[in-house]
């Protein structure tokens, strides 16, 4: 059988997504909608998700806590790649405050309309959502603090420029702080898109994808294993000043 083709495994993606989105308004959380031992709303504090608006909660898919290590401040500018339901995008708009801005961009109709609702349920001002695919990002060069992103990056069949795209909306000296899952070797024999499995490549890969892409100091360091051959992880690296 041919593998897919980068657009079928976008359409599969897109899909899923919206699936997860539409269980989250119907009551459901992540592991209703098929998310493994890796995913959801279990990675972070309880006392960060307590005032959160359920469908921000229940829709959460990421494998890790990024907004942990991304050393936001006040004021700051952050952008969350593939931001779903917003939990991140909440989470970090509560740390810049409201003298900063937090943007998250996702190509999913049903997920930003969930997300739109959640941050209007959350009375949250300093957020604006974006439609858009996270190798194009809908931003001008040097105009955020601080990249986020929450096992997405694994799912994009063009890592490479998904980086090179972080890197040029970063400001000099800016941030990137984002989970994914990484893979113990170069090929893991697995069609599963969805569940994060089929995209991972390995922390050495991703050490020279970033360093490709201009990033410099970067830290890959091991959370958890989420399945055979696969582990999730934080990535931090630095934009040079």
């Amino acid at each position: 059988m041919n593998p897919p083709s980068a657009d079928a495994i976008v359409e599969r993606v897109r899909r899923y997504y919206a699936g997860l989105a539409g269980r989250a308004r119907a009551g459901a959380g992540v592991e209703a909608a098929g998310g493994g031992g890796c995913c959801g709303p279990t990675l972070y504090p309880a006392e960060e998700l307590r005032d959160l608006p359920r469908g921000a909660v229940a829709a959460s898919a990421g494998c890790a806590n990024p907004i942990a290590v991304a050393d936001l401040r006040a004021g700051d500018v952050v952008l969350d790649l593939g931001s779903g339901a917003g939990i991140d995008v909440l989470l970090s708009a509560r740390r810049v405050g409201p003298t900063g801005k937090a943007f998250g961009l996702d190509m999913t109709d049903e997920m930003l309309e969930l997300a739109r609702e959640n941050a209007r349920r959350a009375g949250a001002h300093n957020i604006e959502f974006l439609r858009g695919r996270i190798e194009d990002v809908p931003l001008p060069d040097g105009s955020v603090d601080a990249v986020i992103s929450n096992c997405v990056i694994n799912l994009s069949t063009d890592k490479r420029r998904v980086l090179r795209e972080a890197a040029r909306v970063l400001r000099p000296g800016g941030r990137l702080a984002v989970a994914d899952i990484v893979a113990d070797h170069d090929e893991v024999p697995s069609d599963d898109w969805e569940g994060c499995a089929a995209g991972a490549i390995t922390a050495d890969r991703y050490r020279a994808d970033l360093e490709a892409a201009g990033f410099r100091d970067v830290e890959i360091e091991a959370s958890h294993a989420t399945g055979p051959g696969l582990t999730s992880a934080i990535i931090r690296a630095a934009k040079p000043a």
